[in-house]
């Protein structure tokens, strides 16, 4: 099993609006959240995520997910992204591939129960979990291409 760091899929900029506890809590960007509630943020925010990248290629819904200090680190190529901005343009051209066949379209199906949340208090959360990435090829069954552990 493969592991994927995600160092700022913490998404909590985006939690701001959500709790109005912490519209004033710079200081402490999870301050007004119950443990349920940080939970079922993160993990909604998960799922804009991932369906923005890889079901829907939708970069504006992708680019207000992110903060613009956005990282990310991929298992297998490093560090890949160092602002929000690249990481849009990579997923940019990566959907462009996939519309002229160049690359494949996957599909990201996170573990049931896999997900965890763990809240680092005036900074945010880290959510860890596995999930399952698959091929989806036009008129074949989906094939299963990894299995990684995420953080």
């Amino acid at each position: 099993m493969r592991t994927i760091i995600l160092a700022a899929i913490i998404l909590l900029v985006s939690l701001y609006p959500a709790n109005p506890a912490c519209a004033n809590a710079l200081a402490d960007p999870i301050a007004g959240f119950t443990p349920g509630q940080l939970y079922r943020a993160i993990a909604h925010e998960d799922r804009l995520l991932f369906n923005a990248v890889f079901t829907t290629c939708d970069l504006k819904v992708l680019d207000g997910l992110l903060t613009d200090n956005f990282e990310f680190y991929h298992d297998r190529w490093d560090l890949i992204a160092t602002s929000k901005a690249q990481f849009v343009a990579n997923i940019r051209n990566l959907c462009e591939r996939q519309a002229k066949g160049i690359d494949y379209r996957a599909k990201r199906v996170l573990v049931p129960g896999s997900l965890k949340v763990y809240p680092l208090h005036h900074y945010g959360a880290i959510e860890t979990g596995v999930h399952r990435f698959y091929r989806l090829t036009p008129g074949k069954p989906e094939q299963l291409t990894e299995t990684a552990k995420f953080f």
